[in-house]
C-alpha cells in the first residue's frame, strides 16, 4: 500500500530536480530516488547489497532462482553482489514507479553488530541474497525522515549518517537481519561467498577455476558449489558469465571498442560464442548495442 506522504516528498523532489523518468541521486547517505511513469522491458544489471523500498507501483525482480514482485510497501534486500533481471511492472503517468534505494554499508552494519551483539533478527541459515520483505512503520517513518532530509541539505551532513544508522539498525533487527548478520561474519558460508562473489567481480576475465574458488571459501569443492548456489541461485560458471555479458554491454554502449576487442577483455575466447551468449541474454546482437 502506498504512503502518501513518501509518495508526495518523492514526487516533489524529483519535480525540483526535473527528474520524470529515471533516478535521482539525492546527495544524502548515498540515497536515490527512482521514478518511472510507465512500464519498462526487462533491465539487467549487477545489484550491489542495497535497500529499495518501493512507495508507489511495483517491480518485478529476479535471479536465475526465480522472481518476486516488490509492490508499494514492501521493501526488497540484496545482500550480496547479484546479477539481476528486473522490469517495472505498475507504472503510469499519474502513479508513477517510485522506490526510494539505499547502499547497504557493511561498516555500518558491523558497528551495529558490535553494539547489539545477538539481539534482534538473531543468526539463521544461509539465506538467498535476494529477498522481499514487507517495510513495517518504524522502518517507512525513517525513511520518510531520510526524505525530509533531502529538502533540508543544512541538516542532512549532520543528521543523514543518523538516520542511515536508524535504517541499518532496523533492517539488522527485523526478520531480515538473519540474512545481514551471515554476511558480517567473515569465517562463515555467507561471508566466505561474499570473498568468492568479490574475487569473481574483481578478475572477471580470468578463466573459471573452481577448486582455487573452493580453497578461497576454505570449503571442499561440494560445499562450496552448495553454499554458492544457496546464495546466488545460480553457479559459479553461470555467475561469471552474467557478470561478463553485463561488463561486455556497458562497455559496448560506452563506445569506442570493437565487438571482438570487448569479447576478449571480458574474457571470452571465441567472438562467435559471445556473440551468440550475448544475443540469447539481452535479445540482440552485441553490434545493436554498439556505439559508435
Amino acid at each position: 500500500m502506498a504512503d502518501d506522504r513518501l509518495v508526495a516528498a518523492a514526487e516533489r523532489i524529483c519535480a525540483a530536480e526535473g527528474v520524470q523518468d529515471g533516478t535521482l541521486k539525492t546527495g544524502v547517505a548515498g540515497l536515490k530516488i527512482a521514478r518511472r511513469p510507465e512500464p519498462s522491458a526487462l533491465e539487467a544489471m549487477v545489484y550491489e547489497p542495497l535497500v529499495c523500498f518501493v512507495v508507489q507501483g511495483a517491480k518485478d525482480t529476479g535471479t536465475k532462482g526465480g522472481s518476486v514482485r516488490a509492490s508499494a510497501g514492501r521493501l526488497l534486500v540484496v545482500s550480496h553482489d547479484i546479477p539481476i533481471v528486473s522490469k517495472i511492472v505498475e507504472a503510469t503517468a499519474a502513479r508513477p514507479y517510485l522506490a526510494l534505494i539505499l547502499p547497504l554499508d557493511l561498516s555500518v552494519l558491523r558497528g551495529l553488530e558490535e553494539e547489539i551483539g545477538g539481539a534482534g533478527g538473531g543468526a539463521g541459515a544461509v539465506s538467498r541474497a535476494l529477498s522481499l520483505h514487507e517495510a513495517d512503520a518504524p522502518l517507512r517513518e525513517a525513511f520518510g525522515r531520510l526524505l525530509e532530509l533531502v529538502e533540508r541539505p543544512g541538516e542532512a551532513a549532520v543528521l543523514g549518517p543518523l538516520v542511515q544508522k536508524e535504517i541499518h539498525y532496523r533492517l539488522l533487527s527485523s526478520p531480515q537481519g538473519a540474512t545481514l548478520r551471515a554476511l558480517l561474519q567473515t569465517d562463515g558460508h555467507a561471508g566466505r561467498i561474499g570473498q568468492v562473489i568479490a574475487h569473481l567481480r574483481a578478475h572477471v576475465a580470468d578463466p573459471l577455476a573452481t577448486e582455487e574458488l573452493a580453497r578461497l571459501a576454505g570449503m571442499s569443492r561440494s560445499s562450496f558449489h552448495e553454499h554458492f548456489r544457496t546464495v546466488t541461485a545460480t553457479t559459479p560458471l553461470q555467475y561469471q558469465k552474467e557478470l561478463r555479458l553485463l561488463q561486455a554491454r556497458e562497455r559496448l554502449q560506452a563506445g569506442g571498442q570493437s565487438v571482438s576487442a570487448v569479447a576478449f577483455e571480458v574474457g571470452y575466447e571465441s567472438p562467435t560464442q559471445f556473440s551468440r551468449e550475448y544475443a540469447r541474454k539481452f535479445g540482440a546482437s552485441p553490434r545493436h548495442d554498439l556505439r559508435a
